[in-house]
């Protein structure tokens, strides 16, 4: 595959293609959402039983089998977690950190033993702990306490020269790092080596490092080349780097980094497909972070400002991307209600073919969303992202994921779960990059890719009983970032203390108003003259 950053990539020549497809035909959200009343509570009531959706037994086996992925793919003596299975060619340090988080949902579960899981958290904790860092480009993991994006599955030293010191992909590690740190909380020596070890790993991480243009954080740097010139900008999933960042004990960044990072979201903030949103292309924008933070009624100044919050935010996207697929203005084949959801995923090859009468952009590996402004859709949908926005919308989500299983589970459901992505529109006799041609059916990959597979087994969980969530509060370095980056309200208010909805969840009118879509649709009807300039993501070679 061609290694493509998972990241916010502007996919610019998808931009030509759909700039103005935004604009057409707007039906009503078949769960017509009412306007926000912000009052200290969060929007959604999931939590309250006879409100929420039952999951059915699909639901448990998926988790199961998910589960499976990290536990058996992942080497057993220094925990590295391939990036792809059963490709597997390296490992790749954000499947790590979603790999142990999924460590103790196995032992809640009983799918394994709280020793068993101890011992693959402290093998991996220990080998990350102990790989050598530093400048050089060959014979390291990574530098400035970052790592490299992939590792070498036995040697965990940096794979190959196209391999960046990334940020977010280390940021997804930590994560993982820090939820260990808070779940094995007994007092006996191997658990608490275990949270010795976790805080070594994150105090050690010079965010100041990739600060070339601060307050803003670089996607990464290269031995060979210096720090690589796209910084994170929003919104996407980078605003977990961020809070990582401004947690720090030992090498945090300032406040105003938090503050300049939002006033970048102004480009995406508008109404596309009946929902006022941030509105960013791929679904795992919208996922990735909330894997671990539960943002239902905390709110930064952006939030408070616009009148709802970050949960909210990703509720809409769920439903947007949705509508989007309902009205299909592409025409793809098997598009609607209950198919949708478009992400970083697996495809089937970079070519250009005629489908309808018109030549149409596919790719491999790469980002895919639909939004204001990054957009990229060439049928390719991938399950992660309706399955793993279940905690936003599981009214729509539940029946969205038992549709695909019916009818597509025979050649995309196996061992592990669902299998990364398919594309029914693609039925081209030509050499493919991934994946194979179903007859009558269309590509369908062969491998399941590990930041795909983490969303899905973790917001599961967190829609059956908030467990991720749960232990992450818990975490004081989380806290310590979400209060510097000036969130407040709702579990972040000291305890005791009702949060004030005139002072920490805006102006209910103003909310109102702003819920009802009066706000200016910010729908480019030109690509923005940086859209040809993508962030850099080295490249695998074919």
């Amino acid at each position: 595959m061609k290694s493509l950053r998972l990241s916010s990539l502007l996919m610019a020549s998808g931009l030509v293609l759909l700039a103005g497809l935004a604009a057409c035909d707007k039906k009503p959200p078949p769960a017509p959402l009412q306007p926000v009343r912000v009052t200290g509570r969060p929007p959604v009531e999931l939590p309250v039983e006879d409100k929420k959706p039952e999951l059915s037994p699909l639901f448990r086996d998926i988790e199961r089998r998910t589960f499976q992925f990290f536990w058996d793919t992942s080497n057993e003596l220094n925990g590295m977690t391939p990036d792809r299975y059963p490709s597997r060619p390296f490992a790749s340090v954000a499947s790590v950190g979603f790999a142990l988080t999924a460590y103790p949902i196995g032992i809640e579960n009983g799918w394994v033993s709280r020793t068993q899981a101890v011992d693959r958290t402290l093998a991996t904790l220990k080998f990350l702990y102990g790989l050598k860092q530093g400048k050089q480009d060959k014979g390291t993991a990574g530098y400035k306490g970052f790592y490299y994006h992939f590792l070498d599955m036995q040697t965990g030293e940096r794979y190959n020269s196209w391999v960046e010191l990334s940020s977010v992909d280390t940021s997804l590690l930590l994560m993982g790092v820090l939820f260990a740190q808070s779940y094995y909380d007994a007092d006996e020596p191997r658990e608490k080596e275990i949270r010795d070890l976790a805080e070594k790993i994150y105090r050690r991480v010079d965010w100041s490092f990739l600060q070339e243009n601060k307050p803003l954080i670089s996607m990464g740097w290269f031995p060979e080349s210096g720090v690589i010139k796209h910084d994170w900008k929003g919104y996407n999933e980078g605003m977990l780097v961020y809070l990582l960042a401004l947690g720090s004990p030992t090498h945090p960044v300032d406040p105003d980094a938090w503050q300049v990072w939002t006033r970048t979201y102004n480009d995406v903030w508008g109404v596309f497909q009946d929902q006022e949103y941030l509105a960013g292309g791929p679904m795992f924008w919208h996922q990735y972070t909330h894997v671990w933070v539960d943002f239902r009624g905390i709110q930064d100044d952006y939030m408070r400002e616009h009148g709802m919050d970050y949960f909210e935010n990703s509720r809409r996207a769920a439903y947007a991307h949705r509508q989007y697929a309902i009205n299909n203005p592409m025409k793809w084949k098997d598009y609607g209600e209950n198919v949708w959801g478009l992400t970083a995923s697996d495809g089937p090859q970079n070519t250009t073919q005629e489908y309808r009468g018109e030549q149409r952009q596919f790719r491999h590996y790469s980002a895919r969303g639909v939004g204001l402004r990054d957009v990229f859709d060439d049928g390719t949908i991938a399950p992660t992202a309706a399955v793993a926005s279940l905690p936003f919308a599981p009214e729509i989500v539940i029946p969205a994921t038992e549709e695909m299983h019916k009818r597509y589970g025979d050649y995309l459901y196996s061992s592990y779960g669902f299998l990364d992505a398919f594309n029914p529109s693609f039925t081209y006799e030509i050499p493919i990059k991934t994946g194979r041609i179903v007859p009558g059916h269309g590509w369908v990959a062969s491998d399941y890719i590990g930041i795909d597979q983490g969303p899905i087994l973790t917001m599961i969980a967190n829609y059956r009983n908030e467990f991720v969530w749960n232990v992450m509060k818990k975490n004081p370095h989380i806290r310590q970032g979400l209060e510097r980056a000036g969130f407040r309200g709702g579990w972040l208010a000291p305890e005791g203390e009702k949060p004030d909805p005139a002072s920490t969840m805006g102006d209910p009118d103003a909310a109102t108003a702003r819920a009802l879509g009066t706000a200016e649709s910010r729908i480019p009807s030109d690509p923005p003259a940086d859209a040809a300039e993508s962030p850099s993501r080295p490249q695998q070679p074919d």
